[in-house]
Formats: structure tokens, C-alpha cells, sequence
């Protein structure tokens, strides 16, 4: 059996690994004889040279099988997911999981935590007071039965060689590869019994892709790996190069979900729940093409369906759906401060990474792997691009615990707008959609 320095060496060189190789490094993983310190050498070498389609597959196969993996089998909608690789505010698997699952679909969604400068669906979840993201087998499959959705998070059974690499790669530098994010998000997906899959590829300086050719790159891989193991998959390609929506951090995205499924919301992060969860139903099967489902999502959302649904969600997992009518039962940040403009014009960019960075600093998101983050900080955007703004108007509002990390996010959001006399040209936020065709 190679050592782990022999399989580091071949791929440092820039050599192709065997599946036998990839194996005995995503097993070693898991049983420890690969150690973080080399995993995360592997890892590196990765990033900078790269895999083959195969080594990605080999890889994407290798880490389903180090776990467990759901049939589902007795639930009789069609089970679909989504998944998003990424990007500052990107809140939108909150209001899609309940909006899919009160249009008659099955939404059995395995989330992940922050990961770099972008939040985790897990984390804003779990500053819903009560709300449990650790189901067990048993428990997922009979909530999925009896309310057609569930949010999970990685069980120690399921894809345990993710959970490892995962974490890692958040703190090593070692996130943007496209053959370790194909893997990562497929392999989780693939272990979760579903029919298909609908993947928001994330494009610009918020997403870990940040080219339009990267996007495609990485959503042509995805969606191969899909089509390779016998599952429907899309890809929408969409833009991330300011936030989406207007609250970036845990429970102030929450809080910006319920008023969307309260029929309010901003209008970004509302194009794109609807576009991903129409997709879903035509994968699904429900509609035989994406834009017949809209005025189907758009009343759930009116007539309150997909609000109850939400409800739904929250009491089966512990969560106090109380707070649903009364924001107050969220936590709260003890300091706020409005940023103001210095000068009056046309917001004409919002770099997202910046404002991204500007609210991990503030305590939302990771440095460590045993770091735990601070439910109630953020920012709320109250400009964005294409708005006009005046002289002392309102840009943005940090909620912050400490003084000195409140006025380090200040100067990032300062320097992460950008104000001038015109306003910026009009881009569409979906760039394009692979289908399965």
C-alpha cells in the first residue's frame, strides 16, 4: 500500500492519481492514517494541479462510499435538491426548501456550515432558537414522509470523509478547486437519496468562482457527475458579484427569508428562489417547462402555503416558530452603527467579497475549525448597485458584540462601496442555465 507522501509527491509533480490511490486517501482520511497536515498537502497540490474528469469521479465515488447512503425509498414525491455553491447572502435554500416542498415536491436538502467569507445554511438555521439540524436516518426519512422536507446537516455516517475534507479546506487556503467542490457537494448530494438536483452556480468576486468561464467549468462537472450516476441535474449560473438580497449574517438572513415568504423580500433574492425552484419542478417532473411553474410559486407565496410550510419546518425541528411573528426571540447584537455616505451620487459597485470578509470579521464565520460563530452579527444593506444615494444617506447598518471588529467591518463596507455620477450598466443575475439535455 503507498504512503501518503508517495500519493502527495505524484500529484505535487503534477501526475494523474489511480482510483486505488484516491481510495486509499479518502480512507485514510477517515481512519486517520492520512493526517490533516497531509491531507492538507494533498489537498493543496489539488488546487494547484489540478484532476482529471475521471480523478474527479473516482474522487466524487470514493467519499460517497466512506458513509452511509439514504434510499428513501418509501416516499412517493419526487425527491429533489438544490444546491448552491456559495456566495454573500445567499439565503435562498431558507425559502426554497418549503416554497418547493408546498408545490408538491420532496426537498431533502443536506446543508454545510460558512465556508470562507460565504455563510452556511446550517449556521443561519441554527440561530432559530430550538432548531436542530441533527436528524438521524430514521427521524429525516419519516419528516420527509410527513412534511415532504427537511434541512440536515452531515450525520457522522454520511460521507464522513467530506466532513474532514470540508473542514480543512476552509482553513488551509485550499477551497477553489473545481474538482474538490464537484466532489464535495456530489458526493453529499448522491448520499442523500435524491432524483435530482438543481445547483446554483455562483459567478464574480463573491463566489469562489470568479470568472464566467470558471462558473461553467465547475457547473459542467457538476452536472456530468450527475448525468454519470443516473440522476436529472441543471445548473443555473448566476451572478455574485454584490450581495444578494440586503442582510448578510446568520439570523438577519433568516429574518429577510420569512419576509420573503411573507411576500416581501428584495427582488434579487426573489428572482432567484423562484428560477432555481421552478427548475426543480420541471426536474421533478411537475411541469414540462421551468416558467410554467411560476405563477404556481408565486401563490404559494401569496396565499401563505409556502409560509405554513416553513412553519411546518421549523417546529419538526425544534426551532421555536414563535419568532416567525416576533423577530425579537433572535438574537440580537448589542451594538449597531449606520454608515453613512460621504458623498452623493449612484452606488455603482458593492463588492460582495469585501462585504463578505466584513461580516466573518465580526464573528459570523470561521477562522478555525472549532471556532463557533456569532449568531447576530452582520450588516443590512440598505444600498445597492443602481441606487442612487445623497450626501449622509444611509448605506448599510453593522450589528456587532465587539467594538474593535465593528469598526474594522466599517472600514471594509467603507471601501467596499463605490459611489460616482452614473449608474452601472444593467446585467442580467442569471447568466445562463445547463440543462440535462
Amino acid at each position: 500500500m503507498e504512503s501518503p507522501q508517495e500519493i502527495i509527491r505524484i500529484k505535487r509533480d503534477g501526475g494523474a492519481l489511480s482510483e486505488a490511490q484516491i481510495r486509499r486517501f479518502v480512507s485514510g482520511v477517515v481512519d486517520g492514517s492520512f493526517r490533516d497536515y497531509q491531507a492538507s498537502a494533498l489537498l493543496m497540490a489539488i488546487v494547484l494541479k489540478g484532476m482529471s474528469p475521471e480523478e474527479t469521479g473516482w474522487l466524487t465515488e470514493a467519499m460517497l462510499r466512506s458513509g452511509k447512503v439514504y434510499r428513501l425509498a418509501g416516499l412517493k414525491r419526487p425527491k429533489v435538491d438544490k444546491h448552491s455553491t456559495g456566495g454573500v447572502g445567499d439565503k435562498v435554500s431558507i425559502v426554497l426548501a418549503p416554497l418547493a416542498a408546498s408545490a408538491g415536491l420532496c426537498v431533502p436538502m443536506m446543508s454545510g456550515r460558512g465556508l470562507g467569507h460565504t455563510g452556511g445554511t446550517l449556521d443561519k438555521l441554527e440561530s432559530i432558537p430550538g432548531f436542530s439540524v441533527g436528524l438521524d436516518e430514521a427521524a429525516f426519512e419519516a419528516q420527509l414522509g410527513r412534511i415532504h422536507q427537511a434541512m440536515i446537516g452531515q450525520s457522522e455516517d454520511i460521507v464522513p470523509a467530506d466532513r474532514i475534507l470540508y473542514a480543512l479546506r476552509d482553513v488551509t487556503g485550499t477551497v477553489e478547486s473545481i474538482p474538490l467542490i464537484s466532489a464535495s457537494i456530489m458526493s453529499k448530494k448522491l448520499a442523500e437519496g435524491i432524483d435530482a438536483l438543481v445547483l446554483d452556480v455562483k459567478c464574480g468576486s463573491g463566489a469562489f468562482m470568479k470568472t464566467e468561464p470558471e462558473a461553467r467549468a465547475l457547473a459542467e462537472s457538476l452536472v456530468g457527475i450527475a448525468r454519470r450516476t443516473g440522476r436529472r441535474a441543471s445548473a443555473l449560473i448566476t451572478r455574485m458579484e454584490s450581495p444578494l438580497g440586503l442582510a448578510v449574517g446568520n439570523a438577519l438572513e433568516v429574518l429577510e427569508c420569512i419576509d420573503c415568504l411573507k411576500g416581501g423580500g428584495p427582488e434579487d433574492l426573489m428572482e432567484v428562489t423562484y428560477a432555481l425552484t421552478a427548475e426543480m419542478l420541471r426536474l421533478g417532473g411537475l411541469v414540462e417547462k421551468a416558467a410554467e411553474a411560476l405563477p404556481l410559486l408565486r401563490e404559494k407565496i401569496a396565499s401563505g402555503a409556502a409560509l405554513a410550510a416553513f412553519r411546518e419546518l421549523v417546529e419538526a425541528q425544534g426551532g421555536d416558530p414563535a419568532v416567525i411573528d416576533d423577530p425579537s426571540g433572535f438574537p440580537q447584537a448589542r451594538l449597531r452603527r449606520e454608515l453613512k455616505a460621504e458623498a452623493g451620487g449612484q452606488v455603482t459597485a458593492l463588492d460582495a467579497l469585501a462585504v463578505g470578509a466584513a461580516v466573518h470579521g465580526l464573528g459570523a464565520g470561521r477562522s478555525r475549525t472549532d471556532e463557533s460563530v456569532d449568531p447576530a452579527v452582520g450588516v443590512v444593506l440598505a444600498k445597492k448597485p443602481g441606487d442612487a444615494v445623497q450626501a449622509g444617506e444611509l448605506l448599510c447598518t453593522v450589528h456587532a458584540n465587539d467594538e474593535a471588529r465593528l469598526e474594522q467591518a466599517c472600514d471594509r463596507l467603507r471601501a467596499a462601496y463605490r459611489i460616482g455620477p452614473k449608474a452601472p450598466p444593467s446585467a442580467p443575475l442569471i447568466i445562463d442555465t445547463l440543462d440535462d439535455s
